[in-house]
């Protein structure tokens, strides 16, 4: 079976990141972490199977695999791993290999649950428990030439998916026929199929393919659309309501490869759109273009979000922008590398400056109930001189 079985993030790339978060833990006076959520134990161990990633301020870091060991030794460039019967064990792992007992213990408290966090408290007695999601985030902002070149791929074959989708909407086809169609030919791609998020009790499918009046309708989901979906459980996206001539259609897909996510959204009508529509869709393109001159080094994400924001209100979308019914959510953008929600937010009030670096994904679209969405998302990486798009498909209004 070991044949199936890769390494997809280089030892060197490991050991970069690693040493990076040691020295972010020492600065605050941590002895060590313990990582245990899917993503993180990705970004440090090169692979999500089962077990706690112990990394000491000082020491070569632990990773006590629960299951599956032979696979996680294949796929991950750390060199130090051992088997794990339960998390109970983990402090007698920790002192057979040679590693003091934490007395200061950082782990990821954002996205913990409240039984693990009592459960860890009791194993790990002597230590205090501290909040190290933080740490995490920040780092994870900026991504690295290896990131960045991962992240580019995935945006070459999320342009490939826009582009195939133009060519299989077909009038009075259901949404969900459509996005069976879309995303088959994303798997066909290597496509994940899993699109991780961070937020606590979200999740998303591959993205939204929505039409019409359809793609207005408001929901839970912490998006600018929503859609009614299948049914009440899932609540968002593609449901059955039919594609008609003269409405837009939105295809708004997150493409994950091999870990790594891009986000892109395009418009497509049958025939014309209305001229108010059309008008709308390039209004955002316009705001993108002056926020993408915008987003320079230094600058606080919440000013670029008012910016845009403000934007919008002088354009007449105040009533539209990001949401055709209150509350609308208060981002224009966000962060993506492994999940889709990463440092940074786009978003009101966020005082975390632009740094090189960091990969945005920026989604200006209006949303008016009863007709539907138009606007733009695209991924863009944040360099020295401002906003480069690494999702490459023209975006103008695609007419059938």
């Amino acid at each position: 079976m070991s044949d199936y079985y890769r390494q997809i993030i280089p030892t060197s790339e490991l050991e970069n990141r690693i040493k990076a978060f040691q020295e972010k833990m020492a600065a605050q006076g941590l002895d060590g972490a313990l990582i245990l959520q899917k993503p993180d134990l990705f970004y440090y161990s090169g692979t999500t199977q089962a077990g706690c990633l112990y990394v000491p301020a000082d020491q070569a870091p632990l990773f006590m695999v629960f299951k599956d060991f032979d696979r996680a030794v294949a796929e991950s460039g750390l060199d130090r791993m051992v088997p794990l019967k339960g998390p109970k064990w983990i402090p007698d792992l920790l002192r057979g290999s040679n590693y003091n007992i934490p007395q200061r213990l950082g782990m990821e408290l954002d996205i913990l649950p409240a039984d693990q966090y009592l459960m860890y408290l009791n194993i790990f007695k002597t230590s205090e428990i501290e909040d190290v999601s933080g740490l995490i985030r920040l780092q994870r902002a900026v991504k690295s030439e290896f990131e960045i070149d991962c992240i580019k791929k995935a945006s070459a074959l999320a342009d490939e998916v826009s582009r195939k989708a133009g060519e299989f909407i077909r009038e009075g086809m259901p949404e969900i026929e459509l996005a069976a169609l879309v995303e088959a030919h994303a798997r066909k791609l290597g496509h994940q199929g899993l699109v991780p998020m961070r937020i606590w009790n979200t999740d998303i499918f591959y993205g939204h393919i929505m039409s019409g009046p359809s793609a207005a309708v408001p929901g839970c989901l912490a998006s600018p659309t929503c859609g009614p979906g299948l049914n009440p459980f899932i609540g968002q996206g593609s449901g059955f309501y039919p594609i008609r001539a003269g409405e837009p259609i939105l295809v708004d897909y997150v493409f994950a490869l091999n870990g790594y996510l891009s986000d892109q959204a395009r418009i497509f009508s049958i025939g014309p759109l209305p001229e108010d529509l059309v008008k709308a869709h390039e209004d955002m393109l316009a705001l993108q273009g002056a926020a993408m001159k915008k987003a320079l080094p230094g600058l606080a994400a919440g000013d670029l979000y008012e910016f845009m924001v403000q934007m919008a209100d002088d354009m007449g979308y105040a009533d539209y922008f990001m949401g055709g019914a209150e509350p609308r959510i208060r981002f224009t953008g966000h962060g993506l590398g492994i999940e889709l929600d990463e440092f940074p937010f786009i978003a009101k009030g966020q005082t975390l400056a632009l740094e090189p670096g960091m990969i945005v994904a920026l989604e200006p679209k209006v949303v008016i109930p009863g007709k539907g969405v138009v606007g733009i998302e695209n991924t863009f990486l944040l360099t020295k001189t401002g906003l480069q798009s690494l999702t490459l498909l023209p975006d103008y209004l695609k007419v059938i």
